[in-house]
């Protein structure tokens, strides 16, 4: 089976819980570190599927990298390869379908309610998980691309999630790990002070309050991930 690509944008942003789950159910897999310099494939063929993780910078920033990117989801998705997109990898989602990003109008950091919508297409997804707690950290917001059908939405940003086939786009991270909370909150002591959004949490709150929250949002990326792989392409 050809490897599933997975695109890091910051060297703590990696895979998280999403590399544990791919390891477990024998998926082979590549990280494609554009942190570190690598540049992304001119084509998805040689890939079964296309991952892209978060990072601090947007997408409407001039980046070397950034058309590449947004050209390499259009193909896929022309393609059938499926593509799986987490904060800055769902904007890169919308934007490369035709959607735009935004800033939203209050920065989200820490865990927030996000309520799963009422329709067919979010069923196919999370089943009967109607709300959880996500883990945030995100000031831009993407609209929805054309054809594209909302599964989240939290009480701060309408679009949470989307999906559109067999790929899926989320604002919000369900690959964290504690680990990676405890990276994050720590690098992101000075954004966190520097904020007077209602809607961020302290270092200290987000790191006690994994204990609890995380192993139920650690199910919610189980669903989807399973129902992603699903869709992964065969060889060629």
């Amino acid at each position: 089976m050809r490897p599933i690509a997975i695109f890091r944008h910051l060297d703590i942003e990696g895979p998280g819980y999403l590399a544990e789950f791919l390891d477990a159910h024998r998926l082979p897999w590549t990280l494609i570190a554009i942190d570190a310099g690598m540049s992304p494939p001119a084509s998805p063929e040689a890939y079964s599927g296309l991952v892209f993780m978060g990072g601090p910078m947007s997408v409407n920033d001039d980046l070397p990298w950034l058309p590449a990117s947004l050209a390499l989801i259009r193909q896929a998705v022309a393609e059938d390869i499926p593509v799986l997109g987490h904060c800055l990898g769902g904007q890169l989602m919308a934007k490369a379908l035709g959607g735009s990003v935004t800033r939203n109008p209050i920065k989200e950091i820490g865990w927030h309610d996000v309520r799963a919508a009422e329709h067919p297409v979010a069923e196919q997804w999370f089943g009967d998980i109607t709300a959880f707690s996500a883990f945030h950290w995100h000031g831009e917001t993407f609209s929805l691309p054309e054809g594209a059908t909302r599964l989240l939405s939290s009480e701060h940003c309408a679009n949470q999630a989307f999906a559109l086939g067999k790929h899926l786009a989320l604002q919000c991270h369900v690959e964290m790990t504690l680990p990676m909370i405890q990276a994050w909150a720590d690098a992101g002591r000075a954004e966190i002070a520097g904020s007077d959004s209602p809607a961020v949490q302290s270092a200290a709150t987000m790191v006690a309050q994994a204990g609890f929250r995380l192993p139920v949002m650690t199910r919610v990326a189980e669903r989807l991930y399973s129902r992603w792989i699903g869709g992964l392409a065969g060889p060629r």
